[in-house]
């Protein structure tokens, strides 16, 4: 088995969120774009609580506390969608008056 060893550990230096993308440039220069809908509480969120993002721990994770919504910079590499149930994901949507089958994410 191959183990892969990172040279130095990724960490994220701005965020940008276009209509169906997530865009994560890193401290080294590359940038990694994940499409949107890997991350439902971000595809249903507003604009302004998408726009309101912050790094943590030096840029290994980004939180956007008004969608209680946690992404590590490692998960992104790794290819790592969210891993919230459909179940967990209706409730939600229900205190926001959305539904998951008929509402068109802002």
């Amino acid at each position: 088995m191959i183990t892969l060893t990172l040279e130095t550990d990724p960490v994220a230096s701005q965020v940008t969120i276009t209509d169906d993308k997530l865009i994560v440039d890193l401290a080294d220069g590359r940038s990694i774009s994940i499409p949107l809908n890997w991350y439902p509480r971000l595809m249903y969120g507003s604009l302004n609580e998408r726009q309101n993002w912050q790094l943590l721990a030096d840029g290994y994770a980004i939180e956007w506390s008004d969608l209680d919504e946690h992404i590590g910079i490692e998960g992104l590499l790794a290819g790592r969608r969210s891993g919230e149930s459909q179940k967990s994901l209706e409730r939600w949507l229900a205190t926001r008056n959305y539904s998951a089958n008929n509402v068109t994410p802002i």
